[in-house]
């Protein structure tokens, strides 16, 4: 049995997600109960959480087949008033219980151990892997949940995770700046993986300004690849200072800005999170033999679809939600090594997290949002 610390507060503060629908169902508390950790789990005081698109669809209930608008839309604030199955409303294809505290993307401090968790990790500086698994099956996707969603998460001063998921990290960096990678490096490298992507090819990324997408321009060049990013014009020079080729977000031909940017009019792999209006000229973009990876529809997930550019030009096609069990160390080894980096667009208070998601759904930043447990409030 291990004991828990007596210094431990009994109470915390925790953002707590009440049901799905508009911000307001995001509720402040000073006084929630502390986790307490099981069997083989740890106790992290969180030190700072970053923000997801996940968030956003599961808070909507954006997940749901019969919402067909994008999470840039209205709906993202107010939530989507048709189409929202309650119990198919996640990412998973199933219910959520609430009250449920979000947040995936932990930093934080080993505080107290379960019975039968390490004792190695206690007082280790650590990040939580976000996906959940049997570890007798680990490659068993039927069997893995998503951390803030099947479980509660980092929206809060405490969190309690399996030990079997929790890496201790040695770094520099901060920990606003180490809670800007998991879930968008993670997202990142599994599409890049999916879609075999290998040195000297040519990458097309929409949303390239983003979470996801900034993380892709730098994996895609730790591959030796080329990284050709669409993005806004008040973001591309930030885009284009992490390496890549930068493109209008939404050109009228596609094509022909590839050509005048790169010289050449076609791109051997798209890593797409936004799907929308644009997706047709991204499939007339991709040369025979291409491949598209799908991670997020951002901007729509109803797309006009010509069966003919895919099979004509014997195209690959791969989804990539759950990750290989071996990612998330391969990430903490890149981070270690300084071979990514953070980018950070802006900080908030637990307290202010409603805004923080306002923020993140105008898609103004570069970057991460983080929620930055230090901050007063």
């Amino acid at each position: 049995m291990s004991a828990l610390p007596q210094n431990l507060p009994p109470t915390m503060r925790a953002m707590v997600l009440t049901g799905h629908g508009g911000l307001d169902k995001l509720v402040y508390h000073a006084d929630w109960p502390r986790p307490d950790p099981g069997p083989g789990e740890v106790l992290i005081k969180v030190g700072a959480c970053g923000m997801n698109n996940t968030d956003v669809n599961t808070r909507t209930g954006w997940y749901s087949s019969g919402v067909t608008q994008g999470t840039t839309a209205e709906g993202g604030r107010g939530g989507f008033q048709e189409g929202v199955e309650e119990e198919a409303a996640t990412w998973g294809g199933a219910g959520i219980t609430f009250p449920r505290i979000q947040g995936a993307d932990v930093c934080g401090r080993v505080v107290a151990l379960g019975e039968d968790a390490p004792r190695v990790l206690l007082g280790k500086r650590v990040l939580i892997d976000t996906w959940l698994r049997d570890w007798d099956d680990p490659g068993n996707k039927e069997k893995c949940g998503y951390y803030g969603s099947e479980c509660d998460g980092g929206y809060a001063d405490y969190t309690t995770a399996p030990a079997t998921n929790v890496y201790a990290i040695e770094s520099d960096l901060s920990d606003v700046e180490l809670a800007s990678f998991a879930t968008s490096s993670i997202t990142a490298e599994n599409m890049l993986g999916r879609a075999q992507v290998e040195a000297g090819e040519r990458v097309l990324i929409p949303g390239a300004s983003g979470g996801v997408g900034t993380a892709l321009i730098q994996l895609v060049q730790r591959r030796g690849a080329t990284a050709i990013g669409l993005s806004g014009a008040d973001k591309s020079e930030a885009v284009a200072a992490l390496g890549a080729t930068v493109l209008p977000r939404s050109p009228a031909d596609l094509a022909g800005a590839l050509l005048e940017a790169t010289g050449a009019a076609e791109v051997e792999v798209v890593a797409d999170v936004v799907g929308g209006s644009l997706w047709p000229q991204l499939m007339k973009v991709l040369r025979r033999g291409g491949r598209y990876s799908c991670a997020g529809a951002i901007a729509g997930p109803m797309v006009d679809f010509d069966l003919r550019d895919f099979y004509l030009k014997d195209l690959t096609f791969t989804g990539a939600t759950i990750v290989p069990p071996h990612l998330f160390a391969d990430l903490v080894g890149y981070i270690a090594r300084r071979e990514i980096r953070p980018l950070v667009a802006a900080t908030y208070p637990l307290k202010d997290l409603r805004a923080a998601q306002d923020a993140f759904l105008e898609k103004r930043h570069v970057g991460n949002i983080i929620i930055d447990m230090s901050l007063g409030g």
